[in-house]
């Protein structure tokens, strides 16, 4: 795998790098040599925090871990991982996707998830009508219902659209794109 490490707010020492490489080297049986591993170290405050985006044809496998220690949050991060990359496997068998980021030995190997993991189980479905609004309406209606995200038709592009709130406190939007 390739690394394309960053930092923001900190510099990235050798040992850092090191030990970011050390850790999800780890991961490499699960994926071919020219996979790109983006990483981001930041520091806010007292937090620590690791974000590793791993982009696979048409998905994108993503962690972030955040503790007081970068080290400590480095070994979760790939824990995340290793378990993201279980529960798509099993989702790529199933759905028999096409697997080129990934190694054959990996799409082989013989894991057996926990029941409660095995597959996706939706256990409520909600049907609501959709009113026409713009989105920093939405994103009034989202607060007024104390949600994390909203599903409206907007009347500025004529297209579903989500907002959500983010951990910052600001909102996203999500435009599709056909």
């Amino acid at each position: 795998m390739k690394y394309i490490i960053n930092g923001r707010n900190l510099e990235v020492t050798d040992r850092l790098r090191n030990q970011v490489e050390k850790k999800l080297n780890k991961l490499d049986r699960f994926f071919n040599p020219e996979t790109v591993v983006h990483v981001t170290l930041s520091l806010q405050k007292d937090v620590q925090k690791i974000e590793v985006t791993i982009p696979v044809r048409g998905n994108i496998i993503r962690a972030e871990q955040e503790s007081s220690d970068m080290y400590v949050s480095i070994d979760l991060v790939e824990e995340v991982i290793e378990r993201q990359l279980k529960r798509y496997k099993t989702k790529l068998v199933n759905r028999k996707q096409n697997a080129d980021s990934f190694t054959a030995a990996f799409l082989e190997e013989e894991d057996v998830l926990p029941e409660e993991e095995e597959g996706i189980r939706i256990v409520k479905t909600k049907r609501f009508a959709m009113k026409p609004m713009d989105a920093e309406e939405a994103c009034l209606q989202m607060e007024l219902l104390g949600h994390s995200f909203f599903v409206f038709f907007n009347t500025d592009t004529n297209q579903t659209n989500v907002v959500y709130k983010r951990k910052d406190g600001t909102f996203g939007l999500i435009e599709p794109e056909f």
